[in-house]
């Protein structure tokens, strides 16, 4: 998928991106302001999240459960120092879970993510148009 959007597209795009995805950990490339944090929630709304879904900026992960009991996490690691915070809240066994993980500043924990993982591509076109790029 390579395309640009709009907001009003994004319910649109949160559903292509679930039907379409090889892997259920999806990482999040982009500047600050791009609008990660607002298409992770619209890929909440989609699996049924009915949660408040906010980033974890400084709890690093966010649990949010479905209507039918499955769970999402969503994982924000802009702020972290090193790689051994991550190990500290478990992310392999999140990543290892089978749950959909949503990541946030995946760069920032290289080492870690699993080969697998469908990146996400976000870029800022003008005010109203963003570009997504999916690697799977």
């Amino acid at each position: 998928m390579n395309k640009n959007y709009s907001l009003q597209d994004l319910p649109k795009i949160a559903s292509e991106i679930i039907s379409s995805a090889k892997n259920k950990t999806l990482l999040f490339y982009g500047q600050m302001g791009v609008g990660k944090t607002t298409l992770i929630k619209e890929l909440c709304k989609s699996l049924g999240v009915l949660d408040n879904i906010s980033s974890p900026t400084f709890s690093l992960v966010n649990e949010y459960q479905t209507a039918n009991n499955d769970k999402v996490y969503h994982f924000d690691f802009y702020r972290i120092e090193d790689e051994e915070e991550a190990y500290d809240i478990g992310i392999e066994d999140y990543f290892d879970s089978k749950n959909w993980c949503f990541v946030e500043w995946p760069e920032n924990i290289e080492n870690l993510l699993p080969l697998d993982a469908v990146e996400i591509h976000l870029s800022l076109l003008d005010d109203e148009q963003r570009n997504i790029q999916l690697k799977q």
